[in-house]
């Protein structure tokens, strides 16, 4: 344990002395936020349009925001392998578990973070709109979204191991990209239908955003927020264990 929590320490530094890390996973989410609520009360009420009202946008830019935090999962870790920084460390008596968990751990840390920011960001907009928004459903998404986060990190964490510091953060920017719009954060892809939703539901993306929605409006049915919730639960338990699996396969052949 002392050892993961130094680990992570040193983790923690070094995302902190990263600017970019700042604006992506914190500023830009809050400015997407914000464009997407203006473009919402630019849109007549007459076209009934909900999806960028503030309630679906706030767990949407969760997710979003997810994203970035599996972005810079990826670079930390192909960084370090590409620095020769962890072939150093194999030489210490640490384990792959210490490894694994201090990537994990200031990543969620950061998830968490975003998440209460956005929540914050997003009652401010309610107010200014005039919109009501649960507050206790607000501070519950930031707890609910952590199996999203764990599966995003994961997703990193298994980019960063395989891929060096050029090909993962390209990698990552595909996800980013198609997470965003498999995972329906600024459409609705069940009223879409069709062959697009029918792609979506056969991932996991949607299925994170659709648990953050459900939180927020405090809706806890079982074909909302249970389904949403098991089938994100499941994918980060995958995620999470293909990620170990990868890390520490890496770790053996460059010991």
């Amino acid at each position: 344990m002392k050892r993961t929590m130094e680990f992570t320490k040193r983790n923690l530094l070094e995302l902190s002395r990263d600017m970019l890390g700042y604006i992506f996973c914190i500023a830009f989410p809050i400015v997407m936020l914000i464009v997407m609520s203006v473009v919402n009360e630019s849109i007549p009420k007459e076209a009934g349009m909900n999806i960028f009202r503030i309630d679906n946008l706030a767990g949407g830019i969760m997710i979003f925001g997810q994203t970035f935090v599996m972005l810079f999962t990826a670079i930390l870790v192909s960084t370090d392998r590409d620095s020769s920084f962890l072939i150093r460390l194999y030489t210490t008596p640490m384990q792959g578990r210490d490894f694994v968990f201090g990537y994990i751990l200031p990543m969620l840390a950061i998830a968490v973070l975003q998440s209460l920011v956005i929540a914050a960001a997003s009652l401010v907009i309610a107010g200014i709109t005039g919109f009501s928004i649960s507050v206790p459903g607000l501070l519950l998404s930031v707890i609910t979204v952590i199996p999203s986060a764990l599966f995003f990190i994961a997703l990193g964490l298994i980019f960063g191991s395989l891929f060096n510091e050029k090909a993962a953060p390209g990698i990552c920017s595909v996800i980013v990209s198609g997470g965003s719009f498999l995972g329906a954060v600024f459409f609705d892809a069940e009223h879409t239908g069709g062959p697009i939703y029918s792609v979506c539901r056969c991932l996991p993306f949607i299925y994170c955003t659709k648990a953050a929605r459900s939180t927020i409006r405090l809706d806890f049915a079982w074909k909302t927020f249970g389904i949403s919730m098991l089938v994100t639960a499941a994918a980060a338990v995958v995620c999470m264990t293909a990620a170990i699996f990868c890390f520490q396969s890496i770790m053996r052949a460059e010991r």
